[in-house]
């Protein structure tokens, strides 16, 4: 005898899952939003640091002097070099590919 399938309950699961995925989504964006905020703390921080120490600097302190007391001087920043962007050239297949739903 074939089971019944009740509509109701069939959309209630689905609802069930897709709502737990959902959660997983809603935790990885706070903690990603959390990290953003935590790495705009520490760039505001290295830039006051940078400041004062330019201002010991300019107040008369040699950069050995602020060593001796433990006052190294602030990182420096890396500086990144951004490569020239070179545009992929994509082809008709895989245009096609990505609308049956396997994006390569």
């Amino acid at each position: 005898m074939a089971k019944s399938l009740d509509v109701q309950t069939t959309e209630a699961k689905a609802r069930e899952l897709l709502d737990n995925r959902i959660s997983s989504v809603r935790k990885l964006v706070a903690s990603r939003q959390a990290l953003t905020d935590l790495r705009e703390q520490i760039a505001a921080a290295e830039d006051d640091d940078l400041k004062a120490y330019r201002d010991a600097l300019s107040d008369g302190w040699s950069a050995d002097e602020l060593r001796r007391l433990g006052l190294d001087e602030p990182d420096k920043k890396r500086r990144t070099r951004r490569r020239p962007q070179t545009q992929r050239q994509s082809s008709p297949s895989d245009a096609a590919s990505y609308a049956e739903g396997d994006p390569q």
